[in-house]
């Protein structure tokens, strides 16, 4: 773990077309300086697929939001952390009162370590509360995008959240590496980019008043633009106030490279709503262009047959599209559907050639509307300065 570097944290503010790295200033080694100097170099946010330092995830600590699940999500976390302990680090950010707990229920890697840091937060989702990442050569920031609960105070969804608000912060200090704090509400699940200046987003996330009151999308995409140093922003519709993050991105659509995307389809019995959802996504990327103008090529990945799978309720999330990839790997959901846990892990592997596709299973985590990739975050490797 890295020394704190507190006083070299400083908090940039929003006022240009993207954050500059000069305006890390005596946080950058002096390589990089002399790089900046030569150039207009800008931070940028990277493609998951790029080499990681670590990932982290956090500890699940409450019980009066998962009830009798906690012990089962806690071990789901555990079976996470030690797929990913395969083949990169892993830090799992605990209570300090329940740091021990995590230690001893984790264990140790596969081949990589994996470390409990005591980091107070409420809940799993450290893809949403947790900072995210943008790099330069020779540089790191982490961009915190203000988590506010997904603006849920005051609905049936609310859950607290007043840890995990500031964890980011905690998390960065910890480790030396200097916050942005981003111009907008959002949570790090709302944000998928292919790392050559794109992002994908849904409208019901982010521009919607629970987050960002009186911002029109055209201001939200200004400041998506300025704190992850895209070029350009998709949009597609999503939906507001069917579930708790109303409709990230992460799970209806991901980035496998540039100009190719993966497209999550409802599997038999899905919801209508959800239905609709894909459809108008599908409609909206047949006609989109990325940052350099090309068109989309669009995979898609059906989900599993609802009466075939382990997970019941209504929030049980039976997206194959939430999967993380990681250090030459690649880690999606097993449901027990066996039809589609194979047809999904035939696609993945396919579009991720060379990676090792690892099916992991998650039924209690997915049974809260979440998965894999809203239970880790990458850091990834600072480049090189050429």
């Amino acid at each position: 773990m890295a020394t704190p570097l507190t006083s070299r944290r400083r908090l940039l503010q929003f006022g240009a077309t993207a954050v500059p790295l000069a305006a890390l200033g005596s946080a950058l080694p002096a390589n990089a300086v002399a790089a900046t100097a030569a150039s207009s170099a800008t931070l940028r946010i990277p493609a998951e697929t790029d080499p990681h330092v670590r990932t982290f995830m956090a500890w699940p600590a409450l019980s009066s939001v998962w009830s009798t699940q906690l012990g089962g999500v806690r071990n789901d976390i555990a079976r996470i952390a030690y797929a990913i302990s395969r083949f990169e680090p892993v830090v799992i950010l605990a209570r300090p009162s329940q740091a021990a707990d995590a230690r001893y229920i984790c264990g140790s890697g596969a081949s990589y370590p994996i470390d409990v840091v005591e980091i107070a937060n409420d809940d799993l989702w450290i893809r949403d509360f947790g900072p995210t990442f943008v790099v330069a050569p020779g540089a790191i920031g982490g961009v915190d995008t203000n988590f506010n609960g997904w603006g849920k105070t005051g609905t049936s969804y609310y859950q607290p959240f007043a840890n995990d608000a500031v964890a980011a912060t905690t998390l960065l200090g910890q480790y030396g590496v200097n916050r942005i704090q981003a111009p907008f509400v959002g949570e790090g699940g709302s944000l998928e980019t292919d790392g050559h200046g794109t992002l994908m987003a849904t409208i019901s996330s982010l521009v919607n008043s629970n987050r960002n009151p009186g911002m029109t999308q055209d201001q939200v995409e200004q400041s998506l633009k300025w704190a992850l140093g895209v070029d350009k922003v998709i949009w597609v519709p999503g939906l507001a106030g069917q579930d708790i993050t109303d409709c990230h991105i992460d799970c209806l659509a991901r980035f496998v490279a540039p100009g190719q995307v993966i497209l999550d389809q409802p599997g038999p019995g899905a919801s209508s709503k959800w239905v609709a959802v894909y459809n108008e996504t599908k409609k909206v990327l047949q006609s989109a262009t990325d940052a350099q103008g090309r068109r989309l090529a669009i995979t898609e990945l059906p989900g599993p047959d609802r009466r075939y799978i382990r997970g019941r309720g209504t929030d049980f999330l039976s997206s194959y599209t939430n999967y993380y990839t990681v250090n030459g790997a690649l880690l999606v959901p097993q449901f027990g559907d066996s039809y589609a846990d194979d047809v999904a892990y035939g696609i993945l592997r396919a579009a991720y050639p060379g990676r090792t596709v690892v099916q992991v299973k998650i039924d209690n985590i997915a049974s809260g509307g979440g998965g894999i990739h809203c239970a880790t975050q990458s850091q990834p490797a600072v480049p090189p300065v050429a």
